[in-house]
């Protein structure tokens, strides 16, 4: 919308993570060139750790197109997986062929295709994102996979991203094996003030922009407040700040815009980020006046800050995930509505003729077939219908449907696709799925 008011090429801010606009600033470049010398030098599992919104699925992108052509990489977005399945999901991605489907033989099987491959001059590099999602079991199958190794090399690379809570995780008792695995811990920090400037005029150049800096100070200072300096925050806010900007026909960004974002968004300044001295001057200020005797009001409770996302779209979201108490378990495609049956027909017979090598986006997997029916409804009319592939899923011993969208013929252009589906559709972080499995589990 405000694009040719700003001379802009394309939109500066979207939070969907697009390598162009990987800020280097802020250590992010050294943690990308570690990361790169950690995963190269066979130092085995690497963690990455930081707040929700600070850049780690886009340095995890990044990280994949920076990966030399000799190093084989596995990009794992949904970490809610079983033991069994993480396994699985490896073995069709390196195409290791298993005789038999127990956890023994498929390990063996893993082996062997990784020493064919090390045999090959290629290294495999494994990406988990939101590792802190993922269950503890599974966790300790990471382990186990950190030790396929041939005489004198590791042959299979780790590398966990994941929020504060894979620390607490990994401080448990029973994670100390894999804990004493990981050889090194970055950390991405919160952008302090001078950084989310840089950011801000990067983002913008980026995109196109020639002139003189368009968010002035005062600007700035209001968005490194409420954004705490998280990447995702502040690009929300500063693309409404823009979107403020061009409604007044002014080429500047001034605070006025800046908080008139801040109220559009309904973001908050955390209590935590109370200064120190300010601490302890209220808490001076409160004994004297307990110390006279005067009796204080209590303070109201301070303001909880909004979640760092706002729900905005212009198609609502609950249209494609409608809140239905509905749990009944899909046994059959019978249980299906019209909808689903039709795209669960036409997903067998796309079953029948595509590689299991190629990939696919996997969008919903929902037990009730009315969540199902509604969620392809709302689909219908964001992308192509008759790439809407329907399947059944046994998770837990319980019958799903799951699903997916397109047919890709390898994870880059499948992660790229992703970037490029409608932002309701990237709601519920959708991820590459490999054919091959998604023709197992339909077949269960």
């Amino acid at each position: 919308m405000y694009l040719a008011h700003f001379g802009l090429d394309e939109p500066p801010f979207r939070i969907t993570p697009h390598t162009e606009f990987f800020f280097d600033g802020a250590k992010r470049g050294a943690t990308l060139e570690g990361l790169i010398y950690a995963i190269t030098h066979d130092e085995g599992i690497v963690k990455v750790t930081g707040e929700v919104g600070s850049g780690k699925t886009m340095l995890c992108r990044v990280l994949i197109e920076r990966m030399p052509e000799t190093v084989e990489v596995l990009y794992l977005a949904n970490p809610s997986v079983s033991r069994d399945e993480i396994l699985e999901v490896l073995a069709a991605d390196l195409q290791a062929e298993s005789p038999s489907d127990r956890t023994t033989i498929r390990m063996r099987a893993l082996q062997d295709r990784l020493i064919e491959l090390y045999g090959q001059g290629r290294r495999v590099v494994v990406l988990i994102d939101e590792a802190h999602a993922m269950p503890l079991e599974t966790l300790e199958e990471i382990r186990l996979l950190s030790n396929l190794e041939s005489n004198r090399h590791k042959l299979l690379q780790i590398v966990l991203f994941g929020q504060p809570e894979l620390d607490e995780q990994l401080a448990l008792p029973n994670m100390r094996q894999l804990r004493e695995r990981i050889t090194h811990s970055f950390r991405l920090e919160p952008l302090v003030r001078p950084d989310i400037e840089k950011y801000i005029d990067f983002r913008m150049r980026a995109a196109g922009y020639r002139g003189p800096n368009v968010f002035t100070p005062p600007a700035l200072r209001a968005i490194a407040q409420v954004s705490q300096g998280l990447t995702r925050r502040i690009n929300i806010l500063a693309d409404k700040a823009l979107l403020a900007a061009f409604a007044e026909g002014t080429h500047e960004v001034t605070a006025r815009h800046a908080r008139a974002a801040i109220r559009d968004a309904q973001y908050k300044t955390a209590s935590r980020h109370l200064k120190p001295i300010a601490i302890v001057v209220a808490t001076l200020l409160l004994g004297i006046a307990i110390g006279l005797g005067v009796r204080l009001l209590t303070p109201a409770d301070p303001p909880v800050p909004a979640a760092a996302q706002p729900v905005a779209p212009e198609v609502p979201v609950s249209s494609l995930q409608p809140a239905s108490t509905d749990t009944a378990t899909a046994d059959s495609p019978v249980a299906l509505g019209p909808l689903a049956r039709a795209r669960h027909d036409a997903t067998l017979e796309w079953l029948a003729r595509t590689p299991d090598d190629a990939f696919t986006i996997q969008l919903l997997s929902a037990a009730s077939g009315q969540r199902v029916e509604s969620f392809l409804a709302a689909a219908n009319k964001l992308v192509d219908p008759e790439q809407l592939h329907v399947y059944g899923v046994k998770q837990g011993g319980k019958q799903l449907y799951a699903v997916s969208y397109g047919h890709y013929p390898s994870v880059s252009a499948t992660l790229a696709a992703i970037e490029a589906l409608p932002p309701d559709l990237q709601a519920d972080t959708p991820y590459q799925r490999s054919v091959g499995i998604m023709r197992r589990q339909n077949a269960q």
